[in-house]
């Protein structure tokens, strides 16, 4: 297998483990990034799109499948009645606090057959892909994704 095998398989664990948790809190891996994406802060909906690279659409689609589990709320803006915010219900709060908790308890897992000089290493090469990428962080600058 060359790099990008290697890469793209890296990706595969890292979806189940990530989907294996989202699932032991009932929720879709789209509806656990959404919540863990406006946890802290509201945000409005079309930088939302743009942080998670959904269409504005797709995101809206999501949003309602949200907020019919009453996890997420719409509202205007105070600033701008046509910018919509999107902010976590006390409910979701909760359940973004739970997936950060158990990503952050066991993603590192995939690294665990690794020594420990490894384990650091992989650590701080993954903290520099995920500093100088593209994503769109919210303003307060905390993490998009999980």
């Amino acid at each position: 297998m060359d790099y990008g095998d290697k890469l793209f398989w890296l990706s595969v664990v890292i979806q189940r483990k990530y989907a294996q948790i989202c699932a032991e809190l009932d929720l879709t891996p789209s509806q656990a990034t959404l919540l863990c994406a406006i946890r802290n802060e509201p945000r409005q909906m079309a930088d939302l799109a743009a942080a998670l690279g959904m269409t504005k659409n797709a995101l809206s689609q999501l949003v309602d499948r949200t907020a019919r589990r009453e996890l997420v709320v719409r509202a205007s803006s105070a600033q701008d009645r046509r910018v919509v915010m999107l902010s976590v219900t006390p409910t979701g709060k909760v359940l973004a606090e739970a997936v950060f908790a158990e990503v952050a308890k066991r993603l590192p897992e995939i690294a665990s057959n690794l020594g420990a000089d490894d384990q650091r290493d992989f650590e701080r090469v993954a903290t520099a892909i995920v500093d100088t990428s593209d994503l769109s962080p919210p303003t307060s600058n905390r993490p998009v994704t999980p």
